[in-house]
């Protein structure tokens, strides 16, 4: 064809589950049918909001027109912040602290900071369909390692010792994670300490729902736990004080400081070359990190009632069958009867208007299918919505299995 633009290869392999399924909930939309989204992790869509004195400086900051560029690392008081709010969870020997446009984007430039062509890194799944994203855009091996799902979905040790090659460069982990809810144990994440000194891995651990805990269960940050391994924590604003609109995330490198200068400066010249983050808004991460928390209280005691409700009735199905989350928002309940996840969910939507995510789109153990469903909508549309997917799955076992 003339003048055809070729697109990038890196760019053939990037996919992301979670929008990507809205373009059909879009088309069935347009059909007239109700839908009912379980789909994407944004609280301000249903009755979360932000706390009120994150909005406020961050509006004064607008009004005292902070609007230009902020320091490539993010502002003074935000730093400072973050590392008080770092130090309270234990976390010792920080070595650099930057502010991001979302925690993505600190994802993003750590990666591609530290790995080559052809290098990989240990992914969890299922996980964060990001990390699959910057790995194919940045051409690397797929280096899965799995959770285990009778285990409570925490990570499967045996598997990530078997994973590690001399290309292996680090170790992800989420915690808690997206899309299993799951809460990694002191034991567990000592021993992927232990991995990461034997084969000099940099882990980088992803918390950004670290303060969405249910039942009384305390989050443990990997960091505080060695003072020389190399850590990059992840975190951010979106969730735990939910402006996930605003953009705002962070890094915190951790860890023997010779070990880490190099990587360091790696990181910095991406952050100079990007600018830097959204100014005024860098203003609301001293007050939420060091203020009032109230609307984490009442956000848990909402989403505790609602992952009760979820883990029950989903339970409740025959052929479906839920471990129950401990942090963040998400579930991610396996179908036993069915041969292919992707096709169920598209069928899902197109009868039901009810719209989750596949499970394939987060990775998975070969030979299961699951599905993600997100737990933040009130008691009446997670219940419509599971009422409608247990009509559902019975009629698709007997059309397109029996």
């Amino acid at each position: 064809m003339k003048n055809y633009i070729k697109p990038s290869r890196r760019t053939e392999n990037v996919t992301y589950a979670v929008r990507d399924i809205v373009v059909l909930a879009n088309e069935i939309a347009k059909t007239g049918k109700e839908m009912l989204y379980l789909n994407i992790g944004d609280p301000n869509l249903f009755d979360f909001e932000p706390p009120r004195h994150l909005i406020e400086e961050t509006y004064k900051a607008m009004l005292n027109n902070y609007n230009g560029y902020a320091p490539s690392s993010g502002i003074k008081s935000a730093l400072e912040a973050i590392e008080k709010d770092a130090e309270k969870k234990g976390i010792k020997n920080i070595q650099d602290i930057f502010v991001t446009s979302g925690a993505s984007e600190a994802i993003d430039i750590c990666l591609t900071a530290l790995l080559n062509d052809g290098e990989n890194i240990l992914t969890p799944t299922p996980g964060y369909p990001l990390y699959t994203a910057i790995q194919s855009k940045l051409q690397l091996f797929e280096n899965p390692y799995y959770l285990d799902e009778n285990n409570g979905w925490q990570p499967n040790i045996e598997d990530i010792k078997s994973k590690i090659n001399d290309k292996t460069r680090a170790i992800i982990i989420i915690n808690p994670n997206n899309p299993t809810g799951s809460n990694l144990s002191a034991e567990t994440l000592k021993q992927i300490i232990e991995i990461a000194l034997e084969h000099n891995l940099v882990i980088f651990s992803d918390e950004i729902y670290d303060k969405l805990l249910m039942d009384g269960e305390t989050h443990i940050s990997i960091a505080s736990l060695n003072q020389d391994v190399p850590v990059v924590t992840f975190g951010g604003l979106s969730k735990n004080y939910m402006v996930p609109g605003f953009r705002i995330g962070w890094g915190i490198v951790s860890g023997n400081k010779e070990a880490l200068k190099d990587y360091i400066d790696a990181i910095n010249k991406l952050l100079r070359a990007r600018l830097c983050a959204n100014h005024p808004e860098q203003y609301g991460i001293a007050p939420s990190l060091l203020g009032d928390q109230t609307h984490l209280e009442i956000a848990i005691k909402k989403l505790t009632k609602r992952r009760d409700l979820t883990f029950e009735m989903l339970n409740s199905i025959s052929g479906i069958s839920c471990v129950s989350p401990k942090g963040a928002f998400y579930a991610f309940p396996r179908i036993h009867n069915i041969k292919d996840d992707a096709h169920w969910t598209l069928e899902l939507i197109k009868e039901t208007g009810v719209v989750v995510v596949p499970g394939s789109g987060f990775g998975q153990l070969p030979g299961t299918n699951h599905f993600r469903v997100v737990f933040l909508p009130p008691e009446e549309i997670l219940e419509k919505a599971f009422k409608a997917i247990s009509k559902f799955h019975e009629k698709y076992v007997d059309t397109f299995i029996k």
